[in-house]
């Protein structure tokens, strides 16, 4: 937390956080672009950043893309804000942003934590459905993960596991998880108070997927990083997922859950049921 707020201490570097809250996964020749310092103090601020977890790195191919990390934030609002407190300063903020905002061609979510832990425990609590089930309200995940194999939901021990349309993308054990997403379901609308017109147009959201990275860190640490792209331009889905809608805790909420299961033996208390999962 100290190193967040040391980051933050900047005007520079929360121009570039803008700079990728307005559009995530650039480049630094991108985020160069239009801003006053050199290449290199960019490159030292970004630096600054993600020692801070501020801002998270992909790889794709030979370019390195920077995303904003919601991580920090995240701890920060956890620990001087209470659920209510922070669902209302959520609500307003949902209002700003639906007044202000420019619909997002390619939104993308990138979430980066560490656990302490070791990869094989963690890709455990990823696959296996006792592990799911605590951490996910309640829904166990039931998959071979093998590539192409259904990724079933099983909302109750005794419920008859849901085939959602999901499937396994990518299957590397302890290094890389991917997974094609479900739509909204019927249960969403009900839960969000959506219209069947509302509920009707959200289906029209093409499906996105979502990818674990597993990374050994140092000593018992992993890293871990959830990467949700393949949205429709200005996605319900990725305001969902993101934590962005009133009643859905989103990666954010889970993740956490999952981080504290991990490290403690016990998930965060009272997980959210119904979240956009």
């Amino acid at each position: 937390m100290d190193d967040a707020f040391r980051a933050l201490a900047d005007p520079s570097r929360r121009r570039l956080l803008d700079r990728l809250n307005e559009r995530n996964g650039q480049t630094l020749r991108e985020l160069c672009d239009g801003l006053a310092g050199t290449r290199q103090a960019v490159s030292k601020h970004l630096s600054v950043l993600e020692a801070a977890n501020l801002v998270t790195t992909v790889r794709r191919g030979r370019e390195k893309l920077h995303y904003l990390n919601a991580a920090p934030i995240n701890a920060i609002a956890d620990r001087w804000l209470s659920r209510y407190d922070r669902e209302r300063a959520a609500t307003l903020a949902d209002l700003t942003t639906a007044l202000e905002r420019q619909p997002m061609e390619s939104p993308t979510f990138v979430y980066t934590t560490y656990v302490t832990t070791t990869a094989q425990r963690l890709w455990s609590a990823l696959t296996e459905p006792a592990f799911t089930r605590r951490y996910w309200g309640g829904v166990a995940l039931v998959s071979d993960w093998q590539v192409g194999s259904p990724v079933l939901w099983q909302d109750a021990p005794d419920a008859e596991p849901r085939d959602l349309g999901q499937r396994v993308l990518v299957a590397e054990p302890y290094r890389r998880l991917s997974y094609s997403w479900h739509g909204f379901q019927a249960e969403h609308a009900a839960h969000f108070g959506w219209s069947a017109e509302e509920l009707a147009a959200r289906l029209g959201e093409r499906r996105s997927k979502v990818t674990f990275e597993i990374e050994p860190h140092s000593g018992s640490t992993v890293r871990l990083t959830v990467i949700h792209d393949d949205f429709s331009p200005d996605s319900e889905m990725h305001r969902a997922i993101s934590g962005h809608l009133d009643g859905s805790g989103g990666w954010p909420e889970l993740l956490a859950s999952l981080k504290t299961l991990l490290e403690t033996g016990e998930p965060m208390p009272d997980p959210t049921q119904a979240q956009a999962r």
